[in-house]
């Protein structure tokens, strides 16, 4: 970080109010401790005495989880807003939670609250009220530096930055960016493995986003380094501060594209105050499955189970299992026989089928419907269908009967048995299939169904047949609430270019009312069905009622804040080639040094890009370092850096905690670390499905310097002109 020095007049006062405001912050997590203590201290009392006593409780301990800030800082910022009279000047302090003193007079107010919207909106011909906005750059409770700018008559929000030595300045009127020095201060430090939050220095547009209407589907379209992510995370936080009742209690959902991922934002909303957002992967939303994010398949396999056809696919192999007996079923009972037609039961199955939507649930009628069915052939009299269902429901004919007819099925159950069986998959598919992707869909059926370790593709597939067939009836017959699929009020989806339709449906399906933040860049979509427009996208997620159209809408990010220029120069040559006729992202910022070529030999490669590594580390001092290399290269290039005595991660098992981590391309999406090396871009660009949009993915991850190291010719956008 710059070096920072106190030579503002207001430095030292505004030092003391942090103290202040940190010490009222320590009062009221004791206060907090009091209390929670008289709140376990009795037992006793009615049972209303001890629901209020849990409920206080509870509340007071998710407090206490949020006033636990960790290392990041309280307060950041203040706004002076001008009265009626010119020394009519009202401030206050903007933090990340709401803080009090003794007297319940606020110190700090939280940066979600609606008076501090000015600290993030208010422009030199908007002012909003403000006669000055002020930003702090703080390490914990340390103050180090000021930055002012002066609204009003004269001075359409200029910038005056004091105690920021060696960060460069700028003058919001010409940069367009808030608090210019505080923003680059910040942006300049170097990574720590995890992405940190901005609530610090939001922009406008980011800030826009942030607070705008919870109803409906909001797309966020953002390029490398506009703060997409963090941004669809603090609109989370702002929802739950806005709409605490009833979000709270509905939940709110965070999706990544895998764990490196989650593991990368884990630690944004629980600096805001947000501890309770459920964050996962798309395979955590499925039961009682193995999901294997190694567990590799064809190409043509993933698209196709991708594709929305497989609804049908996977609704007709359902009816495959409902299905009449092929042959009367004869059975002793007594001194004579029972039986069940082939006639019959084909009647028993069609009025199933009409009367259930899903298949599980009709398992019961169906039952009762044989057992009354045969209960009716025996002539002789007195024995009612609980009679006979007692005396031959254990019978391996009766089981097969019922297994042949309507079996019990959970989701890996149906698929395991369909990839499993061309014979089925033709069955099913016939109508909706080619031939060849029949034969893409079969897999060597394992002994175990539980054994089954399924791929991400798997997981959507799994979630649809659920739906179709509905959980199984617990032992006294009900279904459980707490069986079915459980939604949301509101979803952040991070990355949603590269969701196939089917995922997609499988995300729609959790949400409650429709309510969703979706983030992402078409210029980075890699998967089998990466779309054309947001158009594409949003035609699978819930659609507005009827006269709303408004409510479902998309927004732009169109600032680069973490990517050099040079760099983003660079990539947009990369982009122009993928996808031509999207905008690039303007970057505000230029980088210590232009992107570094290494050329190499196949022998050389990996000494090559070692050394370079090894530059790179020392360039960035203690900053965090990547290797990205093709999917199938994560091995040779750890071994090579094992074998020069390089401590180093692996991100499929370390995430980036390490300062130098080996990131396989399939996996480097949405990360930002200070360095990057890129290996081998002409092998990304063939080994990979979308090749020349995972290279300008892998590109755009830098803050300030990136390598590219090569034996093999570079594709055409990288070559010197």
């Amino acid at each position: 970080m710059a070096s920072m020095t106190a030579q503002h007049p207001d430095f030292d006062d505004e030092q003391a109010y942090i103290w202040h405001a940190y010490a009222c912050l320590d009062r009221s997590r004791e206060d907090a401790w009091k209390v929670r203590g008289l709140t376990e201290a009795g037992v006793g009392g009615t049972f209303q005495n001890r629901f209020e006593r849990n409920a206080i409780d509870e509340q007071l301990v998710r407090r206490l989880t949020d006033l636990d800030l960790g290392d990041a800082a309280l307060v950041f910022g203040r706004i002076d807003r001008q009265g009626d009279a010119p020394a009519d000047i009202e401030s206050f302090h903007i933090g990340r939670l709401a803080v009090a003193d003794e007297n319940r007079d606020p110190v700090v107010v939280d940066w979600r609250a609606p008076v501090a919207e000015p600290f993030y909106r208010a422009t030199g011909r908007q002012p909003m009220g403000l006669a000055r906005r002020r930003h702090f750059v703080v390490d914990g409770r340390t103050l180090l530096g000021i930055e002012d700018e002066l609204f009003g008559e004269g001075h359409l929000g200029i910038g005056h930055d004091e105690g920021l030595d060696g960060v460069d300045g700028g003058l919001v009127h010409t940069s367009g960016l808030r608090g210019f020095s505080t923003l680059m201060a910040s942006i300049e430090r170097g990574r720590t493995g995890q992405l940190g939050d901005i609530v610090a220095t939001i922009q406008s547009e980011q800030d826009e986003i942030i607070r705008s209407p919870q109803a409906g589907v909001l797309v966020v379209q953002g390029g490398p380094g506009t703060g997409k992510t963090v941004v669809a995370l603090h609109r989370a936080a702002y929802l739950l501060y806005t709409n605490r009742f009833p979000l709270e209690d509905q939940g709110v959902l965070v999706i990544g594209p895998n764990r490196v991922f989650l593991r990368y934002i884990e630690r944004v909303l629980p600096s805001l105050g947000e501890a309770g957002v459920e964050q996962v992967v798309l395979a955590d939303l499925v039961d009682d499955v193995a999901v294997g994010f190694d567990v590799r398949e064809s190409p043509d396999a993933a698209r196709v189970k991708g594709d929305v056809r497989m609804i049908d696919v996977i609704d007709r192999a359902v009816l495959d299992r409902e299905r009449p007996l092929r042959d009367d079923l004869v059975l002793p009972f007594r001194t004579g026989y029972v039986r069940l037609t082939a006639v019959e039961s084909e009647r028993i199955v069609k009025a199933a089928r009409r009367r259930f939507r899903r298949h599980n649930a009709g398992r019961k009628w169906l039952e009762n419907e044989v057992w009354a069915s045969i209960a009716s052939t025996w002539r002789e009299g007195g024995a009612g269908p609980g009679e006979i269902r007692d005396a031959l429901r254990g019978t391996d004919e009766m089981r097969m009967a019922f297994e042949r007819m309507w079996p019990y099925l959970t989701p890996a159950q149906l698929l395991h048995d369909l990839f499993g069986s061309r014979a089925l998959l033709r069955s099913a598919g016939q109508k909706y299939l080619t031939s060849d992707e029949i034969e893409a869909l079969y897999r060597e059926r394992s002994p175990d169904v539980d054994s089954v370790r399924w791929s991400d593709s798997d997981v959507a597939l799994l979630d649809e047949a659920f739906v179709e067939l509905g959980p199984r009836p617990r032992k006294n017959g009900k279904i459980d609430e707490s069986d079915e699929i459980r939604t949301y009020g509101h979803i952040v989806v991070d990355e949603v270019q590269d969701l196939t339709p089917m995922q997609l449906r499988m995300v729609a399906r959790r949400s409650l009312s429709g309510s969703m933040t979706i983030v992402g860049d078409i210029a980075q979509a890699t998967g089998a069905h990466a779309p054309s427009s947001w158009d594409d996208v949003l035609a699978h997620l819930p659609q507005p009622r009827s006269g709303r159209d408004e409510l479902n809408r998309v927004i732009g990010l169109s600032v680069g804040y973490r990517i050099p220029g040079q760099i983003m120069e660079l990539a947009n040559r990369v982009m122009a080639a993928a996808t031509p006729g999207l905008r690039a992202p303007s970057a505000v910022r230029l980088g210590p040094a232009p992107p570094s070529f290494v050329s190499a030999t196949t022998d050389t490669l990996l000494d090559r890009t070692v050394d370079e590594t090894l530059a790179l580390v020392e360039a960035v001092d203690g900053g965090n370092v990547a290797v990205v290399t093709p999917n199938d290269m994560v091995d040779q290039m750890s071994d090579a850096l094992s074998a020069r005595g390089i401590e180093h991660g692996r991100a499929n098992r370390s995430a980036l905690d390490s300062g130098v981590t080996v990131v396989p391309v399939s996996l480097v999406k949405g990360l930002e670390l200070d360095a990057v090396v890129v290996v081998e871009p002409s092998r990304i660009v063939t080994g990979e499905l979308q090749g020349m949009r995972s290279l300008y993915v892998a590109l755009t991850r830098s803050t300030q310097r990136l390598s590219v190291v090569h034996a093999d010719e570079l594709p055409t956008p990288l070559r010197a002109d």
